[in-house]
């Protein structure tokens, strides 16, 4: 069985809000997040064959293959569905790499995604997000492409429809590693829980931004600039920081004045992930 190479997206993601209600003994914290997804991504392009083993191009400097999330994915599925094919995946990546907006786990939810259909193994959508988890704690939602609020330790989905606006996501020149945050000790740990329906009314906030500004003095600076111009936060643990507007011509005004020390794109807040329109279409 040998295809034709076909593409499949794998877009980012924001963190509309992000709060976190406490630490559990067993050090995963319980938080209250809103996840929608972006138009605008990397593309996995696709070819199934004969071989049993997955190959993957180009290889990304200093990410060793077992450590691939794209090759682990495939790998799970291999061993969860006992599948002898084998794919060599192309990866085009414009998603900038520990910027918080899920470049990894949406490869990952993708890889999965594809090969199920293209491998025709037959898994659920709750089958492949169960694997997803094991990948990482944000592969569940790339599965299911839709916007999802998430809770407990963001393992708990309910599909929501926040408004789809424009977005300037922007990425200082720094990575943030999401455990330094998380086992911080001045993190804000204590905000109290609400139900969807009044934190979707809120201002929205996150709680992991005061802690990563302090530690990334250049994520305080990238808000500082966005703030003039809309209200701006923190996706996820960082580093990268959007603001958001009405229109893609307001966003994209401001994008202009970008300063040089910042990278950024514009893209629109989607509801449903073009992965599943793609699978659909497939």
């Amino acid at each position: 069985m040998n295809t034709a190479p076909s593409a499949w997206p794998s877009p980012a993601k924001l963190n509309l809000f992000l709060y976190i209600n406490g630490r559990r003994a067993d050090g995963y914290h319980e938080l209250q997040t809103l996840f929608q997804f972006l138009d605008h991504g990397d593309t996995l392009t696709i070819s199934v064959n004969n071989s049993d083993a997955i190959t993957l191009a180009p290889a990304i400097p200093g990410v060793p293959l077992e450590s691939n999330l794209i090759y682990k994915a495939a790998i799970a599925l291999k061993q969860k569905t006992g599948c002898s094919l084998g794919a060599h995946i192309e990866l085009e990546k414009i998603l900038p790499m520990g910027g918080g907006i899920g470049g990894g786990s949406s490869n990952a939810a993708t890889t999965l995604v594809a090969l199920n259909h293209l491998w025709q193994t037959g898994l659920s959508e709750d089958e492949l997000a169960d694997i997803g988890v094991k990948l990482g704690a944000d592969v569940p939602v790339f599965v299911r492409g839709r916007a999802a609020f998430a809770e407990g330790v963001g393992e708990i989905f309910r599909n929501a429809q926040p408004k789809e606006q424009f977005y300037l996501v922007v990425k200082p020149p720094v990575d943030v590693a999401t455990v330094s945050i998380f086992t911080h000790p001045k993190l804000k740990r204590d905000t109290p829980k609400r139900d969807m329906a009044t934190l979707l009314g809120l201002n929205y906030e996150n709680d992991c931004e005061k802690i990563v500004s302090e530690l990334h003095p250049e994520v305080d600076k990238a808000l500082s600039w966005l703030l003039e111009y809309a209200p701006s936060r923190l996706t996820g643990t960082g580093a990268c920081v959007f603001a958001e507007f009405n229109t893609r011509e307001e966003a994209e005004t401001v994008f202009k004045k970008l300063p040089d020390w910042l990278s950024g794109f514009v893209a629109q807040g989607i509801n449903n992930s073009p992965l599943l329109k793609t699978l659909q279409q497939s």
